[in-house]
């Protein structure tokens, strides 16, 4: 665990590494990290805005000769995959993949049913809501397919939350990732996003908390 928070507070100095290593791999790399994150139930924790704002702040850096818009495709292939494959195995398997009992251990019961709540309170635009949220969009998919959402209408919600969410983070990442001061407070700016992207799902369990109470 705390390898992967170090690696998220100094995830511009991982990409660097991982650049000077795997050279053009690293679009499969990252492209690889993105679909995980949503499309495995099981690996909610794993880096996503941080993630894209820091690799397209180094595609906006020629030393290191990466293309923004390869990057900006691979997240929006990785994310949409991600979340078809998610849909697709709460669809399929949902309750029989929580409730087993080796499975069942990996899937966080907490943030699944954070999820589910979230998805009951907001309804079909929870799906794009929680695009923005991490932890909550790992589970999004999972808790619509497991409520009997349709895929022809959740994959509509999907590519609005994606493409908007890569979109957002691309161009931040792009536009201002190599400022001065950006620069100078990297850890702490990736750090803010973190806690920024966590504040609604903490709200809304807040909320639900109050009013079972």
């Amino acid at each position: 665990m705390s390898t992967l928070i170090d690696f998220i507070l100094h995830i511009d100095v991982h990409l660097i590494q991982i650049v000077n290593q795997f050279g053009n791999s690293t679009y499969f790399i990252l492209l690889a990290i993105v679909f995980i994150e949503t499309g495995a139930v099981i690996m909610p924790f794993l880096p996503g805005d941080s993630l894209l704002f820091a690799a397209s702040a180094l595609a906006a850096d020629p030393r290191y000769h990466l293309n923004i818009w390869l990057f900006v495709f691979a997240f929006l292939f990785a994310c949409l995959a991600g979340d078809s494959t998610n849909f697709m195995i709460g669809h399929r398997i949902g309750k029989s993949l929580s409730n087993h009992s080796l499975f069942g251990k990996l899937i966080n019961k907490e943030s699944l049913a954070r999820a589910e709540l979230f998805f009951e309170s907001h309804g079909a635009p929870a799906i794009i809501l929680a695009r923005y949220m991490p932890i909550i969009r790992t589970f999004a998919p999972f808790a619509a397919a497991g409520s009997g959402f349709p895929y022809q209408r959740f994959i509509r919600y999907s590519i609005i939350g994606c493409v908007s969410w890569v979109a957002l983070c691309c161009g931040c990442g792009y536009f201002f990732g190599n400022l001065p001061f950006v620069q100078a407070h990297f850890s702490v700016i990736i750090l803010g996003i973190v806690v920024v992207t966590l504040i609604p799902a903490i709200v809304s369990f807040l909320r639900s908390k109050f009013k079972k109470a």
